[in-house]
């Protein structure tokens, strides 16, 4: 299991990220989510009976200060609350990561643990709830207690453009910019593949970029195919300036 300042890495250098970090992967508020993410770390799948699993919290990952920040849904039981990285260790991450090297925001195309080499620019991953839900599903009361964490994690990051991974993302993180003052339209922008909206906080605008989740549902039925992730990031990519 990796430490917790090999979990935190490229933060460590951002005090205030740093400091935000350290109390997600201490939080202990939601019982049921803590029961699960440690139940499935001491029974483990079978390909992973070897691991020691993470079974805590993630911090998010990646350029501390990213210009484009994705947002997904939560850990995966025995992707990321394994490896102790978001997106790490499964097969959405594999689809993920590899598209972030061919659109150049990632350094190698795979990502499978603490370690492995992979660093990002200009980009990072974080999503609303920090761990692994029972059957995917975080009760409405486990993300409201989550979203602190996201509001700091924006406000310290500051990027340009977000984005976000399926339609719990999309409405939690419209959520948190209105606790944070930003001006969300009304009604609220509806989420889709291809989505695009603006939100302004005075003179200060941001992005939204609405992208169909990397799950395996999405990515081996072709509802989400390479070029579509692709084109989404490269979307951002010429947003941001990058």
């Amino acid at each position: 299991m990796p430490s917790v300042a090999a979990v935190i890495g490229a933060d460590a250098s951002v005090p205030g990220l740093a400091a935000l970090d350290r109390e997600v992967v201490s939080c202990r508020a939601c019982p049921r989510l803590v029961a699960w993410r440690e139940e499935v770390g001491r029974v483990r799948r079978a390909a992973f009976r070897d691991d020691e699993y993470w079974a805590r919290p993630l911090p998010g990952f990646g350029d501390p200060h990213a210009r484009v920040l994705v947002v997904g849904l939560a850990p995966a039981a025995h992707g990321a609350n394994r490896t102790g990285r978001m997106f790490t260790g499964d097969r959405s991450g594999d689809f993920l990561f590899a598209a972030m090297h061919r659109t150049g925001f990632a350094s190698q195309a795979t990502s499978a643990h603490v370690g492995d080499g992979l660093t990002l620019t200009g980009i990072r991953c974080t999503a609303p709830v920090r761990c692994a839900p029972p059957a995917n599903a975080p009760t409405p009361d486990e993300r409201e207690r989550c979203a602190p964490f996201l509001a700091r994690e924006l406000a310290l990051v500051d990027p340009a453009v977000v984005v976000v991974l399926g339609g719990f993302g999309w409405r939690a993180l419209l959520r948190t910019l209105g606790s944070l003052g930003w001006e969300v339209p009304r009604p609220a922008p509806t989420f889709g593949h291809g989505a695009v909206a603006r939100v302004t906080r005075g003179s200060s605008g941001l992005t939204l970029l609405g992208c169909y989740h990397v799950s395996q549902q999405n990515t081996f039925t072709g509802r989400l195919t390479p070029q579509m992730l692709d084109d989404v990031l490269l979307q951002a990519r010429a947003l941001a300036g990058l």
